[in-house]
């Protein structure tokens, strides 16, 4: 048997994990009372059950401290009842617009009345579960798809865990950086698809474009370079425990060269490491 706790911060996934999880043919259990859980794991490991993959969600609404929920878990532990806890996140400032988004109301209540010191608040009382944590998903930049992608591959498949997820983001300048990137790299050093005429309203996508900017020995040199350093990098901030690192390649509109060099450094990037690697075109859809 299989038990997910399945917690994290407000606004971070959770419940979308849930429903993915639902999906793959978990049995899932949302806001249990929290002095149940020890009850609800023996019934899970008694004989005859025949209830293979379980998740329960938990989260600030169940236990304002998280006091109590950290006892029921020790007492899961004492029990010998194996779980893992998958922490869903995301940064501050995704948080906030995805609160400012749906105008829904936090759960805790701050004397400021301040989105971002409940969220502050909430992040502190999380804190010590999300040391604790088994599997820690940023979803700051984690398209939907890639998010049911990783917990198939974790969930169903039962493969490794990958404890950092690199994402690449090609952007435009002008529309602005990407709000969490890690690493800025500016590729405005190469000529612009945009000023030939059968090349300014394709992008990067298609073969013209793509054939056209690594057709300079520049972008090739880039590439052997980026690759290179960002092979160096990322054992090193796994290492560290950082579980996130946003890659962020810009050019001047977001369509011809950054998307070229954004889709080849994945290329060299993937399959070469315990690492779980996104990419996506942020700018690529901008009609100006």
């Amino acid at each position: 048997m299989r038990l997910v706790v399945v917690t994290g911060m407000s606004g971070g996934g959770k419940a979308t994990a849930m429903k993915m999880l639902e999906d793959a043919g978990y049995y899932c259990v949302d806001n249990l009372p929290v002095p149940l859980i020890p009850t609800f794991g023996s019934l899970l490991t008694a004989p005859g059950n025949e209830i293979q993959k379980v998740a329960v969600g938990l989260d600030i609404r169940s236990d304002r401290t998280f006091g109590d929920i950290q006892k029921a878990l020790d007492e899961l532990a004492v029990l010998k009842i194996d779980f893992e806890i998958l922490f869903m996140d995301a940064g501050d400032e995704t948080l906030i617009r995805r609160y400012k988004e749906t105008r829904r109301k936090h759960p805790i209540e701050v004397d400021s009345g301040s989105l971002e010191d409940s969220i502050h608040k909430e992040r502190e009382i999380l804190a010590g579960l999300r040391a604790k944590a088994d599997y820690v998903f940023d979803t700051s930049s984690l398209l939907t798809r890639d998010l049911k992608s990783e917990l198939d591959r974790i969930f169903v498949k039962s493969e490794d865990y990958n404890s950092l997820m690199v994402s690449i983001v090609s952007f435009g300048f002008k529309n602005g950086l990407p709000s969490d990137a890690d690493l800025i790299f500016d590729v405005r050093f190469l000529p612009n698809p945009y000023y030939i005429d059968e090349l300014k309203t394709k992008t990067g996508m298609d073969r013209e474009v793509s054939d056209y900017v690594l057709g300079f020995p520049e972008a090739g040199e880039f590439l052997d370079k980026l690759t290179d350093m960002i092979s160096f990098l990322i054992p090193n901030y796994v290492k560290e425990g950082k579980y996130r690192l946003v890659i962020g390649i810009g050019c001047t509109g977001g369509k011809h060269r950054s998307v070229t060099l954004a889709n080849k450094l994945y290329e060299r990037l993937k399959d070469r490491g315990d690492y779980g690697l996104t990419l996506v075109h942020k700018d690529i859809g901008r009609d100006k």
